[in-house]
């Protein structure tokens, strides 16, 4: 008999984030105190104290996670000065969930708001120089109910009110 193998193994989505993290150790225990995140896996490095990778579950999905590795230009933010890129989790109560980042040593990049879009969104930076954007999704909205909100809360020329 043979078995079929998943393309996409079970428990995991078409997408997962990979960070690059200056001391994977202390950002799982971070994760954990700040999202409740679970280790699933991790894999330590030849020397015994890096991590190769390690696999957590924030709510429903997979993050990987690695060590800074600089000589194989495997660099994290604080190695490369910063990052573009915000990792967005929606859960069931975002005031909750922020405040205890923030309680766990999160940086606040934009308070907890109410916005035109219809959830209730903030962003943080954690201590390892990845940004996270967090909220709670609390209106439904039509393409056209968004773009009015945007143009009354940018104006008619703001770059907000020309998408939705």
């Amino acid at each position: 008999m043979t078995t079929r193998i998943k393309a996409i193994p079970e428990g995991f989505h078409t997408l997962t984030p990979h960070l690059i993290v200056k001391g994977a150790a202390q950002a799982i225990e971070f994760y954990k105190k700040a999202f409740n995140a679970e280790e699933i896996t991790r894999l330590p490095g030849p020397d015994g104290k890096s991590i190769m990778h390690a696999h957590i579950k924030i709510g429903d999905s997979p993050l990987f996670l690695v060590d800074e590795f600089p000589d194989m230009g495997s660099k994290g933010p604080h190695g490369i000065g910063g990052s573009p890129v915000f990792i967005h989790v929606y859960v069931e109560d975002v005031d909750t969930v922020f405040n205890q980042a923030v309680a766990a040593g999160a940086q606040v990049r934009m308070p907890l708001a109410d916005m035109f879009w219809g959830d209730r969104y903030g962003q943080l930076t954690d201590p390892f120089g990845h940004q996270w954007s967090l909220a709670t999704h609390k209106e439904d909205l039509t393409p056209e109910e968004i773009r009015q909100r945007a143009q009354a809360a940018f104006g008619e020329g703001g770059e907000c009110g020309q998408s939705a």
